[in-house]
């Protein structure tokens, strides 16, 4: 076999690979292709998919906003608690005071 037989034969059995390469990659594209029918139902489930994100992002949204209309009701009732605490030791001091007042008072009699 001379150098030219053999460069021939080398490119011929290339060509050959090539060919069958892509025969074979064509094959797997034409199998492995989804149906139109299989194509309708992957475009519902994506809407489908879409639109609970949706819901799950404003169902999110609201909980926020619940909880930050939550947390803004408990600041109110503990400063509102709070205010009412002061006052009771207030009024007590001031009970307190008047005891101590009245007994002074009974006992100067």
């Amino acid at each position: 076999m001379t150098r030219s037989e053999f460069i021939a034969v080398t490119a011929l059995i290339l060509f050959g690979a090539f060919v069958l390469g892509w025969l074979a990659s064509w094959l797997v594209h034409r199998v492995a292709r989804p149906a139109q029918g299989d194509m309708t139902e992957l475009d519902r489930l994506a809407k489908q998919l879409h639109d609970a994100q949706d819901q799950r992002d404003r169902a999110i949204a609201e909980a926020r906003d619940r909880e930050a209309a939550l947390n803004s009701r408990l600041t109110g009732a503990e400063a509102e608690l709070n205010a009412a605490m002061e006052g009771l030791r207030e009024s007590r001091s001031e009970v307190e005071e008047l005891r101590d007042y009245i007994e002074r008072a009974l006992a100067r009699r």
